[in-house]
């Protein structure tokens, strides 16, 4: 028997509350990491902005909420060609800017494709896991290769498109949206052990094209990108070069100790040492003035978020919605693991936004239709007295 519920009954309050409460710390840390640094703008320009990307950003929430999830398998595919032809346009036609030709401009608006292909990507492997497991398929090494073949067909041209933008912090996103598909897919854990030592041997290989066969190593990964490597793994050896960015984010990080210096009262935070501050490097505003106490109150409200997310995806009888949400579950944990792993020296910079937090349109508006269509799910997922609905 059905228990028969409104739209608004279903919805996730919870989810919504969370998504409120990281509004407002990203208010407040942009405002604090932006009021010294950009002197020749008024105190709140950024802050004013950021308000307008998140009121577009729930309009947009609302439209994925508002279309039944199950519409969009027919738009998987046409969005998925209109997200290639976007990144092929950007390699052609686009905007460069420091060193990296990912923006294409429209009317003097300037956009990033590559954000929004996140979502084409999630919807489009989706809908090919869904027909995949509405297939009997029997369990062998066979079928699980023919299964990984086809989403790596999937998300390889986009994934090799950023890329060599370069943009490969985002490349690394499709990759990790990419994986989470494959241990969705039920694939066997054996597998998943061989793609994992496939990556380890890839990277082991990239380790010795280094030491031995630099020529070789150069022409794979590009000289910035090697950069970034050697101010990561050694950020105090040049502090005025390589590893200057890191080297202060740590300092001010560390100088939160506890509880913080105090709202707009952080040392580096207000003494223009770190770039991009407000963006990519937002963490250290909330590490220094907030200290580890205000850090891990950022990263319980990560975790609930996420956990609300995943109890949609168990709840939701329907397979396809449960890939939805598990595709924006794996977008989302990894840019919040990248973002806050490069900021604290764990992980080498990328330049990917914190979710919900940074400064920016292209990446909030995404991560908003991503929280729209997890919503979507849940409002629209049915629910059983006795059992589910085979």
């Amino acid at each position: 028997m059905e228990e028969r519920k409104s739209s608004i009954q279903q919805l996730d309050f919870t989810l919504l509350f969370l998504l409120f409460v990281l509004m407002c710390i990203s208010l407040m840390a942009i405002y604090s990491g932006t009021t010294d640094q950009y002197v020749f703008l008024d105190d709140t320009f950024f802050v004013r902005r950021q308000v307008v990307w998140f009121a577009i950003g729930v309009i947009l929430m609302l439209g994925a909420m508002s279309i039944d999830y199950e519409m969009f398998k027919n738009f998987s595919i046409p969005l998925y060609a209109i997200g290639m032809v976007l990144l092929l346009a950007v390699h052609f036609f686009g905007v460069e800017m420091n060193g990296a030709q990912r923006w294409i401009g429209v009317g003097g608006i300037m956009f990033q494709p590559s954000e929004f292909v996140k979502i084409f990507v999630i919807l489009a492997l989706a809908h090919l896991l869904y027909h995949i497991t509405q297939t009997p398929r029997e369990k062998s090494f066979t079928e699980d290769a023919k299964v990984i073949g086809k989403i790596l067909a999937v998300g390889g041209p986009p994934f090799f498109l950023i890329l060599i933008q370069p943009d490969l912090g985002t490349a690394l996103v499709i990759g990790a949206v990419m994986m989470t598909m494959i241990l969705m897919s039920g694939v066997t854990w054996r597998m998943i052990g061989l793609l994992t030592a496939l990556v380890a041997a890839g990277l082991g290989t990239l380790v010795i094209l280094h030491n031995y066969f630099f020529n070789i190593f150069n022409k794979i990964i590009a000289q910035h990108q090697m950069n970034r490597i050697y101010g990561w793994l050694d950020p105090a050896g040049d502090t005025s070069g390589l590893g200057y960015q890191l080297f202060h984010a740590l300092q001010g990080i560390g100088a939160g100790q506890l509880y913080g210096m105090g709202f707009t009262q952080g040392a580096k935070t207000q003494g223009g040492d770190i770039p991009e501050l407000h963006t990519d490097f937002v963490f250290t505003v909330i590490g220094e003035e907030f200290g580890f106490v205000g850090a891990t109150v950022l990263l319980i409200v990560y975790f609930l978020l996420l956990y609300r997310m995943v109890m949609i995806a168990f709840n939701c009888n329907n397979s396809y919605g449960t890939y939805l949400v598990a595709g924006v579950v794996g977008l989302l944990v990894f840019q919040i693991f990248q973002n806050i792993g490069m900021t604290i020296g764990l992980m080498p910079i990328t330049g990917l936004a914190l979710p919900f937090i940074s400064y920016g349109g292209s990446a909030l508006l995404t991560n908003m239709i991503a929280v729209g269509i997890v919503l979507n799910v849940n409002i629209r997922t049915r629910h059983y007295m006795f059992g589910e609905d085979n």
